[in-house]
């Protein structure tokens, strides 16, 4: 049998429509906005990008395949509790966490009063420190879905260190 590699990295990606009648939850934060994500969950894009990057690290799929929309116990549920799941299946691999790097794509509303609480959030689920979580916010200047204020996308990468 093979030894563990010292370290793997993920990547994931998400999307949600924005819709009237939903909140907008990213990085486990409720943003004030008149749209949100609609999705079987919360639909909180940045957390779900998260997730895949840590599974994909893992190699164990996608959210979907742990988290199926199918699935009635998961709708409307709370993203950071997926990723406390996805992180405790990290630590039963012997791995932790070395750093999250993601970054979400909206045109509207403005995150970056919001992204230090989303840090925290997305640390304290994942048992890191703040220093291991950084969360950007881009806009793609009126282009594509989300330049138009259809959707929102979040990208991630990760790093994972064996224990």
């Amino acid at each position: 049998m093979s030894e563990k590699p010292k370290m793997k990295i993920g990547t994931g990606y998400d999307v949600h429509q924005l819709v009237e009648d939903r909140k907008l939850v990213l990085g486990g934060v409720e943003v004030p906005f008149e749209k949100g994500t609609l999705g079987h969950s919360d639909g909180d894009a940045l957390t779900h990008a998260i997730c895949d990057a840590l599974l994909g690290a893992l190699a164990m799929g996608d959210i979907g395949q742990h988290f199926p929309d199918t699935d009635p116990d998961y709708e409307g549920a709370y993203s950071i509790n997926l990723l406390k799941h996805v992180s405790d299946l990290v630590a039963g691999e012997g791995y932790a966490v070395g750093n999250v790097d993601a970054t979400v794509v909206l045109q509207q509303p403005k995150l970056k009063s919001y992204i230090t609480g989303m840090r925290k959030k997305l640390s304290e689920t994942m048992g890191i420190s703040m220093e291991q979580v950084s969360v950007k916010a881009t806009t793609t200047e009126g282009l594509g879905m989300t330049g138009s204020g259809a959707a929102v996308e979040a990208q991630a990468v990760c790093l994972l260190v064996k224990n």
